[in-house]
Order: C-alpha cells, then structure tokens, then sequence
C-alpha cells in the first residue's frame, strides 16, 4: 500500500508540474530561435501560439505584432527579387503572401497591383484589371453638355469653295443634323477639302476658317457662334464638379492643389472645403476635365518609411594605483631639559647663552614622516544600447526623445546675499528669486526628414545627437549639470533595407601620475617604495545605425505620366481619342491585307504545339528510399522528353511527421551547363509541403531533353512510411506557353 501510494503521489506530482509548464514561454522561446535564423514564417507562428497561450502579455503582443511586419517586408523583398529576375508569377505570389501575413501593408497591395499589370501586359491583355472608375459613368441624367447623336458616322469626303454658312448646311445634311447660326455670325467665302474624316473634324475644320466655333443643343441640333471672347463666355456651357481628395492632410495642401490648378486653366470659379476635403468647381467641361487629370495625379497617398535606430553607447574606466607614497616633509623640535616655559602665554622656548654648552642630542626630537602603500586597480565598463524605430511620412519631420529632460537655470540670478545681522533672526535671500529654469531633453534625440524616391530610395535628413549628465557645476550658489554631447547631422541617400552606419564617436582619455621622492621614484623597481604610480584610462565611443524600410510607396501610374492636350492658350479644350477615325471599310478590307499574309507563316509556324510533347515526366530518383531517424538523403527530380523548358514551379507533399525537406539543390538541366538559373524554395514543416521553383535566366531559350532539375535533400524525423509527391506544376517554355506534364512520386521509408 505504502509503495502504491507513494507511486500516486508521483504521478500525481508530476502531472501537476507538466501541467505548470508555461507552453507559451516554450513558444516564445521557439519564436526567438527562429527570428535569430531569419524565418520570419516560423517565428510569427511561434508568437502567435505563445499569444493564444498568454493573451494578456505585453510583451507577446509586441512581438507579435513586430514579427507579423518582418514577416510581411521579408516576402516583399523576395517578390521584388523574382520580380527583377522576370518571374513574375512567382514574385506575385510572395506578394500576396506578404498581403495575407500583414494586411495592413500597403506596400504589399501595391506590389500585388503593379505586378498583376505586367502580367496583363506580358500576356497582352487587361482583362483582369478594373478599369478606373469615371464618377461621370454614375450620372445618367445630364452629366455635361447635349452630345451628337448623327443619323450617319460615315467619313465625310468633301471639296468646295463656297460661303460658310452653304458649307456648314452641307455637312449638316450629310450627317443628319440641323445648323443654326447666331445673329452676329458673319459668313465669309472658305474653301474646304475633307477627306476621310469625321463629323467633328469636318465641323472643326471649318468652325476654324470661319472664326467661329459650335456647340450642341440637342442630339441633331447644332449652334454656330463666332469665336470671340465674350460670346464664349455667354454661350459656353459650364458643369459644376465635386473633387474629394483621398490624401491630403493640412489645409495648406489642399490650398496648394487649387492655386496649382487655378494658375494652370485660368480657372475662374473653384473653392475649397476643408471640412470635407473637397475642392468644388464650376467651369468647362474640358477644363473640368484637365482639372480631374491633374487632380488625379496630384492626389496620391504620401510614401511612409519604418526607420531602425540602433545607438550603442559603449564606455570603459580602467584605473590602476600602485606603490608606496612616502612623506614629504618632517619636523625637528628643540626641547631642553630643565627649561621652564610660561603656560599662560605660548612662546618659543628660550634658553640662556651659557647654557648653550651644556646642550646634547637629548634635547632635540625629530617627527618623521609616514608611507601610505597603495595597491588599488579598477575596472569599469558601461555599455547602453537603444533601438527604437519610427514611422514617417514622406517629407515630413519625425522626432525621436529617449532619455531625461535636465533643468538648466537661464536668465539672470544672484547667490544669497545676507539680511539682517548674525544671530538677529534674520534670513538669506533665496538664490531662486530670479532664476528661471529651461529644460533640456538628455539622452537619444532623433531627427530625421525622409524624402522617398520611385526607385526605392531614401534620401534623408538627419540629426541624430546621443548626450548625458557627466557631473555638474555650482554657478552662483546653484548646481548646474555638465551635459555631454556627440551629435551627426547629414544628408544621406540609402536603398530600401541599405545599413549605414552614421559614424562612429571615439574619446580616448589617459593619464599617468607619479607622486614620490625625487630621483629615487625613477629607479626600476626601487620606485615602488618610494613612489606611487596613479594610470587612467578613459574610452568612450557612440556608435549610430540607421536602417530605413520603406512600407509605402509613391503609386505612380502610367496614366499620371502621360500628357494630353489641353488647347490653346485662349481656350483651353481636350481632344478625345475617340475623334480620330479609322479608315474607310473598303480601304480598311484591303489595307490589312499585307498585314495578314505572314499569317500562314505563324501558322505554318504553329507547330509549336506539336513541338510541346504531351508526354513529358517528372519522377524522383531514386523512387524509394530507406532511412533512419536523423539521416539525409537526396532525391533528383528528373524530367524526361521536355521541348524549350524555361521556368517549372513545383509544389511538393510529404508526410512532416515522418520526413521533412531540408535543402533544394541545383540540379544540371536547366542551367545547360553553362548558365545560371534562379532557384526558389519554401518549406513548410508543419504542413508538409514545399514550393521549388527552377527558372532560367531572362532572354534565355529553354531548354529541350531529359535530365536533373533539383535535388531535394530529405530528413528522416520519425520511423514511418511518407510518400514524396509532386500535386502541382506549373511548367512554362520560353514563349510563356504552358507544358503539360506528368509526375510521379517517391516512396520515403523511416526506420
């Protein structure tokens, strides 16, 4: 019964204590190894477990959240890399990834815009890109002036000299249209020949040899005015337009757009909400419109940069005392035997002249002086380590304080002055009467303006001073502290992720003080005895880092690059690409008739789907193998009868508790023995799969044959049997055409 219970008891102890294990410090602990190794996936994972664990900590929370925007910048920068190596499927795979880690990154949504635009470019359409929105698509019932509504869109081919009025009737008929004319117009004798061209060029064209101008009334119906600048102004249509502007901060911002976009159009009526942050305009539709282009190219959201400050403070004190100081000074005095002196009255001894031979060595005494032995050694060493990070938008200053703020007395003050005699009750004059105090900020003072650039640049203004209390000093009876200072201010130009260091502030300090007998404290080794040897030595250096990350960027369209006509200098228009007309159906029939001769050519070409095998193979070599717990091996992916092979994503399936991949390496294939290619991989332990991409090099021809792709180094984790598979393939010749291919599997067995 005894051994029993004591067993119970044991078990009982020992489920209590498991029980106790705080699981989300193992998490944590675990998180903080992976972030040492740079897996940011894996770290964040071990942090949020250890958050679940412990929901309240702080400190989980932190980490947490820090590792959740390392995670999401570290699938940025890798995107961008794949990106610049022309894979673009890949590279807006890790975007969106880095999207799903951290949704909160802008510039991970931006990345994922710009990419899937060179996709659509790359495969020659737009057909997965929203196209902008127009706000006028939404207003269905007078949105702008009447527009043309012609019984025929058939080029206009004319020739005649005749009076203007005759041909703007002319053109009217041939397009369906009724012409009316304002009472001022005056007809003047023009000759035209149109060809081919539409029914508002044909209008314009005359409309300009007229010295008139014209504008709808209704669908059918056409005013003509003379082209002067009052009639203008009575006749011109006008629309009223509301801009709200999505990122514009200050008011000056926005004062700052409408003063632009006034001085450019010669806007006359325009204002700005700032409650709503809208600019409300009133003019032309064409100037309205170059107004909304501008608008829209102004108004972007400002880059915003993380910068990493690590300031290291590093100062060490070493002190050294050693030897025997001896005294420098004795006394002789002169005591006679027998020698009465006063002792109300301290005088020097006196002693009578016949007495002088009776004087001996008794009567004097000497006081010799004592030694002091030091044997003293210091060593001291500080070391201070800061490492914040700040946020800031581009152009705009941002300030870091870390540290005290030390009272320092400014304007006039006086020390005490005495009132009153002594002993009377009377008091001092308090020194702080007039004294006024200022504080100063003592520790890390960070300044810093960005300015970021579309090539993922920073150009940046700092102003970085790291100061401490070292002592201080009485100024008119008030203790004043001496502040030591080492500041750096400088502007710098870094890539995103480029380390700098800012310099590095060295003070060195020695001193060697010898205090002893003359001539005996330079002697070897006597000089201990009769000297003592003081050494200082005094290191101080302030090393600052900057690291700055960008996480916005400027979103700088090719839409906001373009430039569109905007008219004359008197009237400012915009011509619509639509006006420009293509040429007649019968020419357009025969035209493109050289253009579609070398179409058997690709066709007669187009025997690259037959030159595609559709028996191409993926298998692993060796199909099994036997392992034990701890052991690696390697396994080549082959391909077998593929044609112009070029980039092969792979996504492979395995059992995690059994076996795990630890390394991809480069297999002979697709390099041709000559050339690099870019291997990508990602392995995921926990849920047993691994994407391995093999790309060749861009403006490279694929590659045709059979061979090793990859080889994949496997582990064994625990006695088992797991199947290696290949679930999914992407495989793409050098024109982007996919491959179809079939795979196989590996059999993988632990003992």
């Amino acid at each position: 019964m005894n051994i029993r219970h004591l067993s119970r008891m044991a078990l009982l102890t020992a489920t209590v204590l498991l029980a106790g294990c705080p699981k989300g410090g193992q998490n944590y602990n675990a998180g903080e190894k992976a972030e040492s190794l740079k897996d940011y996936d894996t770290a964040l994972d071990y942090y949020n477990k250890a958050l679940q664990a412990s929901p309240n900590n702080t400190e989980y929370k932190l980490r947490a959240a820090r590792m959740r925007f390392e995670a999401g910048q570290w699938h940025v920068d890798q995107g961008r890399r794949l990106r610049q190596q022309a894979n673009l499927e890949l590279a807006l795979t890790e975007f969106r990834k880095a999207q799903m880690i951290d949704p909160s990154s802008a510039v991970a949504a931006q990345e994922v815009q710009a990419t899937m635009e060179l996709l659509a470019v790359k495969q020659g359409t737009t057909e997965n890109l929203a196209p902008p929105a127009s706000p006028a698509d939404d207003l269905k019932i007078m949105a702008g002036p009447p527009k043309l509504a012609p019984l025929s869109r058939a080029p206009i081919n004319m020739k005649a000299t005749n009076d203007s009025k005759a041909v703007f009737d002319a053109i009217g008929k041939l397009a369906g249209l009724t012409v009316i004319f304002d009472s001022d117009f005056t007809s003047r004798r023009i000759s035209v020949e149109l060809t081919d061209v539409t029914l508002e060029q044909a209008l314009n064209i005359v409309a300009l040899q007229s010295k008139a101008f014209w504008r709808p009334e209704t669908s059918n119906i056409i005013f003509v005015i003379p082209d002067q600048p009052q009639k203008r102004k009575d006749y011109e249509e006008e629309i009223v337009k509301t801009f709200y502007l999505k990122n514009t901060v200050l008011p000056q911002e926005l004062t700052e757009i409408v003063t632009s976009i006034r001085q450019l159009l010669d806007l006359r009526r325009v204002q700005q909400i700032n409650a709503q942050n809208a600019i409300v305009m009133r003019d032309t539709p064409d100037r309205v419109m170059l107004a909304q282009k501008i608008i829209d190219d102004i108004d972007k959201a400002k880059p915003e940069v993380v910068i990493q400050i690590a300031v290291l403070q590093a100062r060490r004190d070493r002190l050294k005392n050693m030897g025997i100081q001896p005294g420098t000074s004795s006394t002789l005095a002169f005591t006679p035997g027998g020698v009465s002196t006063s002792t109300t009255t301290p005088t020097a001894t006196s002693i009578a002249l016949n007495e002088l031979q009776h004087l001996s060595t008794a009567d004097y005494s000497v006081t010799l002086p004592g030694a002091q032995a030091s044997f003293l050694m210091t060593d001291t060493s500080t070391q201070i380590i800061d490492n914040p990070e700040i946020r800031v938008v581009d152009g705009q200053t941002a300030k870091l304080r870390v540290g005290d703020r030390v009272p320092v007395a400014t304007g006039s003050f006086q020390a005490g002055i005495g009132v009153g005699a002594t002993g009377t009750g009377g008091g001092v004059v308090n020194p702080l009467v007039n004294t006024q105090f200022q504080y100063l900020d003592v520790g890390v003072n960070v300044d810093v303006t960005p300015r970021i650039h579309p090539n993922h640049e920073i150009s940046m203004k700092v102003n970085v001073v790291v100061s401490s209390v070292t002592g201080s000093s009485n100024i008119g009876g008030i203790s004043q502290p001496i502040i030591s200072q080492r500041s750096i201010e400088h502007d710098i130009r870094l890539q995103d992720g480029e380390v700098n260091i800012l310099g590095g502030l060295i003070e060195r300090t020695d001193s060697d003080i010898i205090n002893g007998w003359p001539g005996l404290a330079k002697l070897p080794f006597f000089r201990y005895f009769f000297s003592n040897d003081t050494v200082e030595h005094q290191d101080n250096e302030v090393l600052i880092v900057l690291i700055p990350h960008i996480v916005r960027l400027p979103t700088l369209t090719a839409e906001n690059l373009r430039s569109i006509a905007s008219g004359s200098d008197a009237n400012a228009e915009v011509r619509l690409e639509n006006e420009v007309m293509a040429p007649p159906v019968p020419k357009a029939q025969s035209a493109p008739a050289p253009a579609q001769a070398p179409a058997p050519a690709p066709a007669a070409a187009t025997p690259a789907p037959t030159a595609i095998p559709q028996n191409a193979m993926l298998r692993f070599d060796p199909g099994t193998v036997t392992l034990k717990a701890g052991q690696t091996a390697t396994l080549g992916i082959v391909v077998q009868n593929v044609q112009d092979l070029y980039s092969i994503p792979l996504l492979l399936q395995f059992n995690p508790a059994v076996v795990s991949i630890e390394d991809v390496r480069q297999g002979g294939f697709l390099s041709g023995g000559t050339q690099d290619i870019a291997i990508v991989e990602r392995v995921d332990k926990e849920r047993g799969q691994a994407i391995v991409s093999a790309t060749r090099m861009p403006n490279t021809p694929g590659v045709s044959g059979s061979g090793t792709l990859v080889g994949v180094v496997v582990k064994g984790v625990a006695p088992g049997n797991s199947q290696l598979s290949i679930v999914q393939v992407n495989a793409k010749d050098s024109q982007q055409r996919p491959i179809q291919v079939v795979t196989g599997e590996a059999t993988i067995q632990v003992q």
